[in-house]
């Protein structure tokens, strides 16, 4: 491997997928969820393309990336008619296209409110944008300040045809808050931007079409920190989907999008209390709890090297009042947790919480911890993303997606995967090198012309697996077959309406 590829990608390093979930057999609340495979089959050539070297994230581990070549993948030779419906596409592509302009402002006007309270503003703007093209909105949902509602319910005006058919509801994600200090360097702009587009486009669909359905579009902020989506789904904010859908941007190499599971995550906060006193008069007096937090980061920092290199431990130190003079009686530490499940996550917790409580033992200092809402690793349902893959493909000839090994992020999406079927693809935008996520110079790639077509082609893809969802019955029972069987996988991702007919038929009927 070249020592010249580039870090910092929001999908850091996608490991083989031999490393994952090998090690802790997942407990019943984290089921085991198979994975398709849709990378070239070990046989076939792994040279990496000319452009790996640019902050590419799925290229870094000599035996863990995977990527379609530069040639057309095979489903782009499809023809229209074996899509579903591609007259329904034709609505979803215009409506996206003539949108444009407005979407694009949009995601503007949300970027250059870099402040944390970007997500009260963009509360604001995304409401009033939902109620302009007729959607129902509950502002403040749920008991969030910064958390709303849009949904539009189509009902057909064939009266006998809705009585004969389940009512369905597409859930759409749309994040919006920024990072301290740098902005929107993770392209929740984009997202917001997407979900917007996504869920006016199934409206359009569906006005068009005459489907019954309704398509929610959710205002999901504290994704950075405070896990909102969790806090959501404790209050119910999602009991009335049936599926949900959302993007997220990422480096990567041009005109791509993927499929792949995240790490799990819980943010740790640490407080030693120690006892202050003159540092050259009377040391031994004192108590110090800065070095409680340099035995805890030393420890940690041992301990790295014998876990398993798909795990992550990291962490700050802070404090307040420090001086040289001074024994400090106060330090305060934040750490992050990740594992590939939740399982595994456990245990590296525990393993974690020992050389906090080692060091405040040594030290002699009090220990007080806090462990943040937890990010369960993201169940994709291989349904719903390779009819994806399909429809961004069609449009997008040289797209590719690689859907084994791990992303190293943490999303909130994760938790909403383990409570319904749902989708979080990424997709590249153009950036520097050694400038992907959560970065200055991704904050400006994610205001770029390219960033919006980007999103605004992803967006056409995940309309059209949200509309046929509400459509099509037979792909909705597969969909929820693969959420409910942890064996149920599909072998060939861009034949799945053949491929499992009789099987999904079966498991409908018990």
């Amino acid at each position: 491997m070249s020592s010249d590829v580039q870090a910092g990608c929001f999908a850091r390093l996608f490991s083989s997928r031999q490393h994952r979930r090998d090690t802790h057999a997942p407990t019943n609340d984290a089921p085991h969820v198979c994975r398709p495979s849709v990378c070239p089959h070990p046989s076939q050539p792994q040279e990496i393309p000319a452009y790996a070297h640019f902050t590419n994230c799925l290229f870094c581990e000599p035996d863990g990336y995977a990527f379609r070549s530069d040639k057309p993948p095979s489903y782009s030779a499809s023809a229209p008619g074996d899509l579903y419906r591609p007259e329904v596409l034709k609505t979803i592509g215009d409506s996206l296209d003539q949108l444009e302009p407005e979407l694009r402002k949009l995601s503007l006007d949300i970027a250059e409110r870099s402040s944390p309270s970007i997500s009260r503003y963009a509360h604001d703007t995304l409401t009033n944008f939902m109620v302009k093209h007729g959607f129902k909105v509950t502002s403040h949902y749920k008991g969030l300040s910064t958390a709303w509602r849009a949904a539009y319910t189509h009902v057909p005006k064939r009266d006998e045809s809705t009585a004969k058919r389940p009512h369905r509801v597409i859930g759409v994600n749309a994040e919006m808050d920024a990072l301290p200090g740098i902005g929107h360097a993770c392209g929740h702009n984009l997202i917001a931007m997407a979900g917007v587009g996504v869920a006016i486009a199934i409206k359009a669909a569906l006005q068009a079409h005459d489907v019954w359905g309704t398509v929610v579009l959710l205002g999901t902020p504290a994704e950075e920190g405070g896990g909102g989506k969790q806090i959501l789904l404790d209050r119910g904010a999602y009991d009335e989907m049936d599926a949900c859908i959302m993007c997220h941007p990422a480096a990567g190499p041009d005109n791509s999008t993927w499929v792949a599971p995240s790490l799990a995550s819980q943010p740790i906060d640490i407080e030693f209390f120690g006892h202050g006193s003159h540092a050259a008069a009377a040391p031994w007096e004192g108590r110090n709890a800065l070095d409680a937090a340099f035995l805890a980061y030393s420890g940690v920092s041992v301990l790295r090297q014998q876990i398993l290199p798909t795990h992550r431990v990291h962490g700050i130190v802070t404090g307040r009042d420090w001086a040289p003079n001074v024994i400090p009686d106060y330090a305060k530490m934040r750490w992050i947790v990740r594992a590939p499940t939740w399982a595994e996550l456990e245990v590296l917790r525990e393993r974690v919480l020992k050389c906090f409580e080692a060091a405040a033992h040594a030290t002699a200092c009090k220990l007080k911890i806090q462990t943040g809402i937890g990010y369960y690793d993201l169940h994709e349902n291989d349904v719903l993303g390779t009819r994806d893959v399909v429809y961004v493909g069609n449009k997008n000839a040289d797209r590719f997606v690689c859907s084994t090994g791990v992303c190293r992020c943490r999303t909130g999406t994760g938790n909403v995967t383990y409570a319904l079927p749902a989708i979080h693809p990424v997709f590249a935008i153009p950036t520097e090198p050694n400038g992907g996520n959560h970065t200055p110079q991704f904050a400006k790639a994610a205001v770029q012309p390219e960033a919006h077509a980007a999103a605004l082609k992803v967006a056409k893809g995940l309309a059209a697996v949200g509309f046929r969802f509400l459509d099509d019955e037979k792909f909705s029972r597969e969909v929820r077959c693969a959420a409910d069987d942890p064996a149920y996988f599909v072998t060939d991702p861009f034949q799945v309406e053949d491929a499992f007919e009789d099987e999904v038929r079966a498991k409908a009927m018990v």
